[in-house]
């Protein structure tokens, strides 16, 4: 049956239950129609469906599934195919669980490290969360379960979630944090879109018509349903007439009855009401899950999260190729060797099925543990650092496992700090005192200061790799797995240099992004400043060797090709990764700004041609006078390279490509400078106004030159030239310009 006749006959009441949540996972049954209910369910890092009800936060026991890695860590893999591969099997074991709608992915740009749940986002660059949550998105719904891309928008911080302001500039909220949703949105058509908690510059956003119909609905095209965070709804009529079409998971008869009054006394039409049954309707069509469902092998799915890991794990430092560990006698360290921490806390938290710690992977090797320190203890414990100095006395290699607590990151709490606890940072002084060739294995869900860097040979980041984190681990440390993943967001030597830090978590009621779109690698890139580690760094166990950068300006893209070439002993695989640097444009910008990667395998002395598509509009800003998007014509820098700052080759290009005369025209604003440049285009006008004779006199003397060069048009009034005159001229200027064209 067609939703409109559906909806002809259902009472008020039902309508309102559609869309809302009838308890805390499910959503309305329609028996009469065969729609069951739909079941939502976390998924970040697997499948998490609770065996009891009411519970957000992971307090009860939830079905044993596969605890897959992080998103921090998956987003360092660069692997498009991977992540859509990702996406398929979460599909398919959502699918065996009767879940209709994943929660997931969280694509929220991380604006600032301190940021509680930065371990559930994927990158401080919105290129990269968009093109990576658009294949996974495209796995999970191919097998008929719907994605909710979450969360939406500017939700970038976690203390005071529900009630503080993410002020932001239009420019800044739409080429960075509003990014990677309309990517999403464009390319993968999610099923549904979670709102966030917060407001967005002063409007709650489930309550932001601006947001969730202006923007989403009516500019990007978007056809599926909005889903409120949970909880987030603080009223129901409101939030309808802004678009947000489920809540959830609802407040009973109190919402019920705050709708029927709303439209009753005229402050709700029913039609609003209407247009969301009707999108919730679609949504319970499109991803009803058959019975036939078939089960899931868990030990292939495991094998799976190992992939996954350490096809994304970095390796940040390999000194004197410190790595991979050698024949040797070998120490391993820490108590994250023997009780890893593998995932995040709060809503991203699953059942796992079989945990490998590292002690575990390593049971066929030889190898001397010491535990160092407790990790739910920040003091030094002088018994467990003696016999930890003494395994690296006594040992050619040693491998010390740290990383944050589990307390230190979770939903709902931002950090206060990015140091490892007192008793870990005292360890490595007193281990690397007695041994040369330390390597550190972080676990950990977002960034950490490494003032001790300089201390070890290698640094191994794995972020939170899931249940397999021992094998995973192995695979790298051993060789058995070549390293390639890359960081997805910028290290910084210290807290203070990270360009939010004067205004991140400053108001309870307000978060100021006072640094616009310079955020991550933007900045310290634009600025500069020397980071730990930059964004898309990291290492290899072979070479490569870039060359033959060719650039083709077509139609509507710039086709760029170039050569990789493995040079090294070993099998490898790169990151190729190409930004842009705009050099044209009459506003502030970046220096560059990545627009496409590829992750390249290759055999030893084997070489590829890599070819990128990158599309004009990549080349595009926001213009907030204008209230829409710019593209200018002129120079640009083509880089390709191993990092943002590891630029192997570059290449620049002048583009002519806008086709649009009003983007050259003059008004009276126009700088007498521009007038100057462009003499010879506007010739004929200069002449018929006598104006020739005052540009003459400004080339002519250079005096004149610094006075003329900040004057618009408008001001050679001051020259005894008349307003009309000026007027005048600007018309027949661009009349001439526009007739050349």
């Amino acid at each position: 049956m067609k939703n409109s006749e559906i909806i002809k006959n259902l009472s008020l009441d039902d309508k309102i239950k559609i869309v809302t949540g009838q308890d805390f996972w499910y959503t309305k049954e329609l028996e009469n129609e065969g729609l069951k209910s739909l079941l939502l369910t976390d998924g970040p890092s697997g499948v998490r469906k609770q065996e009891e009800d009411i519970d957000a936060l992971g307090l009860n026991q939830s079905i044993e599934t596969i605890s897959f890695p992080s998103l921090a860590l998956i987003a360092c893999s660069f692997d498009k195919d991977l992540l859509r591969q990702y996406g398929e099997y979460l599909g398919q074991i959502a699918k065996s669980e009767k879940v209709n709608v994943l929660l997931g992915p969280g694509i929220n740009i991380k604006r600032n490290p301190l940021a509680g749940r930065n371990f559930e986002y994927m990158s401080e660059d919105p290129f990269v969360s968009g093109k990576l949550g658009t294949a996974y998105i495209k796995g999970l719904q191919s097998q008929g379960v719907g994605a909710s891309v979450k969360h939406f928008a500017t939700n970038n911080r976690e203390n005071q979630r529900f009630t503080n302001s993410s002020n932001i500039d239009e420019r800044t909220l739409r080429e960075i944090y509003l990014s990677a949703f309309e990517t999403i949105v464009k390319e993968a058509e999610p099923a549904t879109i979670m709102s966030s908690y917060n407001f967005l510059n002063q409007v709650p956003v489930s309550e932001n018509k601006w947001l969730l119909t202006d923007l989403l609905r009516n500019e990007w095209g978007y056809q599926g349903v909005v889903v409120s965070d949970w909880s987030a709804v603080k009223r129901r009529a409101q939030s309808l007439k802004a678009g947000l079409n489920l809540e959830m998971p609802g407040k009973g008869e109190a919402t019920l009855t705050e709708v029927k009054d709303a439209i009753k006394n005229g402050q709700l039409d029913e039609h609003i009401l209407d247009v969301s049954v009707d999108r919730v309707l679609t949504l319970m069509k499109d991803y009803q899950i058959k019975e036939d469902v078939q089960s899931y092998d868990k030990e292939t799915y495991h094998d799976f999260a190992r992939e996954l890991a350490r096809k994304s794990i970095v390796l940040l430092k390999n000194e004197n190729e410190n790595l991979p560990l050698k024949p040797l006698s070998l120490g391993l360290i820490g108590e994250l060797a023997e009780n890893p921490r593998y995932q995040g806390g709060g809503s991203s938290k699953v059942n796992p099925y079989h945990v490998v710690t590292p002690l575990e992977a390593f049971k066929n090797q030889q190898y001397v543990y010491a535990q160092g320190y407790n990790i739910n203890n920040h003091e030094v414990d002088q018994q467990l650092q003696q016999q930890a100095v003494k395994v690296a006395q006594q040992n050619d290699q040693v491998v010390l496992f740290l990383g944050y607590p589990e307390s230190y990151e979770t939903e709902g709490l931002d950090k206060d700090s990015l140091s490892l606890p007192d008793n870990q940072l005292a360890l490595i002084d007193a281990v690397t005192k007695e041994n040369e060739n330390v390597t550190i294995v972080l676990q950990n869900g977002g960034t950490v200061l490494m003032p001790w860097a300089d201390k070890v040979k290698s640094i191994v980041e794995t972020y939170l790799p899931g249940e397999a984190v021992g094998e995973a681990i192995y695979d790298i440390l051993t060789g058995k797995q070549n390293p390639a993943g890359k960081l997805a967001e910028t290290v910084p030597q210290r807290i203070e240099d990270v360009p939010s830090y004067l205004t991140f978590n400053q108001s309870k009621a307000d978060e100021n992004y006072r640094e616009g779109i310079y955020v991550g690698y933007r900045y310290y890139d634009t600025k500069n400043i020397e980071t730990q580690f930059p964004f898309g760094h990291g290492s290899s166990y072979t070479t490569f060797d870039y060359s033959n950068m060719q650039i083709t300006n077509q139609e509507s893209s710039l086709k760029v090709s170039l050569d990789i070439k493995n040079t090294g002993n070993i099998f490898g695989e790169e990151v190729v990764q190409i930004y842009i640097g705009n050099r044209t444009s009459d506003i502030d910008m970046p220096y560059k700004e990545l627009r496409e990667f590829e992750r390249v395998a290759l055999e030893v002395n084997e070489t590829k041609t890599i070819n990128f598509e990158i599309p004009h509009k990549a080349m595009r800003w926001y213009n907030e006078n204008r209230g829409q998007w710019q593209i200018d014509d002129g120079e640009y820098i083509i880089y390709a390279g191993s990092s943002v700052e590891d630029i192997r080759l570059e290449q620049p290009i002048t583009l002519d490509i806008t086709n649009q005369t009003t983007s050259n025209q003059i008004h009276e604003d126009t700088y007498l400078s521009e007038i100057v440049t462009r003499k010879e285009e506007f010739k004929q006008s200069l002449e018929q106004y006598n104006l020739d004779k005052i540009i003459d006199a400004v080339i002519e003397n250079p005096e004149l030159t610094s006075i003329f060069e900040n004057m618009p048009l408008r001001s050679l009034i001051m020259v005894n030239i008349d307003i009309k005159t000026v007027r005048d001229f600007i018309d027949a200027a661009n009349e001439e310009k526009s007739k050349e064209g």
